[in-house]
């Protein structure tokens, strides 16, 4: 789950800006929760004289964010974030090294000062060498379809080979993990899907990566879908691949990363004309159980110590289930207070503190709040109560399953073996189960490990575990 998922949520997106005193790198710090989340504003004019702004939130591995305006009248500051619903407004000081301001957002108000660091905005930088770069000895065409009812239109990228003579080839669809995707997964700028495309194209197999609903050149609301939705949207790929007259229909899979490891299975449990699915870093466990190791393991790596982290996994879950559990928010709401107010009493303060930053009522509030935020939304409501077992179980095509040893969003051994356990129930015909050393949820060889360093790494996709897809699929596809 490239956007992590936390016990509670921290959503930021703001910037700042001015004339030309303004241009320059601005930091400062939001409280959220008794967390203070380091803020980094670069700010840009460019020839004609406009000036543009960028945001980096370092912590929440988010960089590069764009405004969509930024105004200055006389000492005032406005900044207007309207993909996120959200403004920034302030004051520049009279030195024009301070702004004082708040950052606006659902109604709420929050303070937000800032204080300049640089003269000249540095922009950070990434290199991805394995992202592929024209011209390819391959087609890349822009492609569209919609879906049975024509209620929405993706837009996606299909690559082929040059042949001389058209052959019918084997094809997969690449499927994208959680948060909105655009077709070649883009995380701080690596392009993984482009990369495993580039990969499988040179081993003659036709691949298909698709922009999420209401992203890039795809119609639709993404907010609103939960991962059935994104199931039937994988559906109406499969059917587009069936049109066209170079894909070998008997050959067609699916490859899922992390919820799309869960929509893989989704899909090929219903249908007949799914001959292989690739599930990278897919849950084998139930969701609920995931998010808890996940939870545990991410705070394991930001230095919290072991005997805080067992002190809260057993009040993870138990929270976790009364949010699930109760429809309504205000009685979800009273029941997470209490199981906090026990949890608490039996509970060292530095431990409360360490693993849910609540030192009083109004971070209880706040952390409360973004529990049943978190629990009620659409998507996170469907997902938070997914069993992967009522798919995986059904399944009868041909399965691939990768985890990074290192990865800390999907554990690897017990989602694996969980894995493993069902093809052998099941007695599935052809499946392959592997963890690979060294590698993280992103499948990059990483050093600490942490999600913080997917961005520092330049590798975008281990070449072994590129090798071991490629394989396989040619391997599945000659049978």
């Amino acid at each position: 789950m490239k956007k992590l998922l936390s016990f509670t949520i921290m959503v930021l997106f703001f910037l700042v800006s001015r004339s030309q005193t303004i241009v320059g790198d601005w930091e400062g710090a939001l409280s959220v929760n008794g967390a203070d989340l380091k803020i980094i504003f670069h700010i840009t004019k460019d020839s004609s004289g406009k000036i543009n702004a960028t945001f980096d939130s370092p912590q929440q591995m988010a960089y590069g964010l764009k405004c969509n305006s930024v105004s200055v009248h006389a000492d005032s500051v406005l900044v207007d974030m309207k993909a996120f619903g959200s403004k920034y407004e302030g004051k520049l000081s009279a030195d024009n090294k301070n702004i004082t301001g708040n950052w606006l957002q659902g109604g709420a108000s929050l303070p937000l000062n800032l204080q300049k660091t640089s003269e000249t905005a540095t922009i950070k930088e990434f290199k991805r060498p394995q992202t592929p770069k024209p011209p390819f000895n391959y087609f890349s065409d822009e492609v569209s379809y919609t879906n049975a009812d024509r209620s929405i239109t993706f837009g996606a990228t299909l690559t082929r080979a040059m042949d001389k003579v058209l052959k019918k080839r084997p094809a997969v669809i690449l499927i994208t993990g959680s948060g909105p995707q655009d077709r070649d997964e883009t995380l701080f700028e690596h392009k993984p899907f482009a990369v495993i495309a580039d990969h499988l194209i040179k081993q003659g197999i036709i691949v298909l990566r698709v922009d999420d609903r209401g992203i890039g050149k795809t119609t639709g609301s993404f907010k609103n879908s939960t991962t059935a939705d994104f199931a039937m949207d994988v559906e109406a790929g499969i059917e587009y691949l069936k049109t066209r007259t170079d894909v070998d229909v008997n050959n067609i899979g699916l490859i899922g990363h992390s919820e799309g490891g869960m929509i893989a299975p989704m899909v090929a449990a219903k249908r007949k004309d799914v001959k292989f699915i690739v599930l990278l870093a897919g849950p084998g466990v139930p969701i609920v159980d995931l998010m808890e190791q996940q939870t545990i393991d991410v705070m394991a790596t930001n230095n919290i110590s072991k005997s805080d982290i067992e002190q809260f996994r057993p009040f993870y879950k138990t929270v976790m289930a009364a949010a699930i559990n109760e429809n309504d928010s205000a009685t979800a709401a009273k029941k997470i207070t209490t199981l906090f107010t026990e949890w608490q009493s039996k509970t060292d303060a530095a431990t409360v503190k360490n693993t849910t930053n609540v030192t009083d009522k109004t971070s209880l509030d706040e952390f409360t709040g973004a529990v049943i935020a978190e629990v009620k939304q659409p998507w996170f409501n469907y997902f938070i109560k997914f069993d992967p077992t009522d798919y995986l179980s059904k399944v009868k095509c041909a399965v691939l399953a990768l985890n990074g040893e290192k990865d800390i969003q999907v554990a690897a051994i017990p989602n694996t073996e969980a894995i493993r356990k069902i093809m052998v129930a099941k007695m599935v015909k052809t499946f392959k189960v592997q963890v690979l050393p060294g590698l993280n949820h992103l499948f990059q060889h990483c050093k600490t490990c942490t999600v913080q360093e997917y961005a520092e790494l330049e590798e975008t996709f281990a070449p072994e575990a590129l090798q071991l897809i490629g394989n396989w699929i040619k391997e599945v596809t000659a049978k």
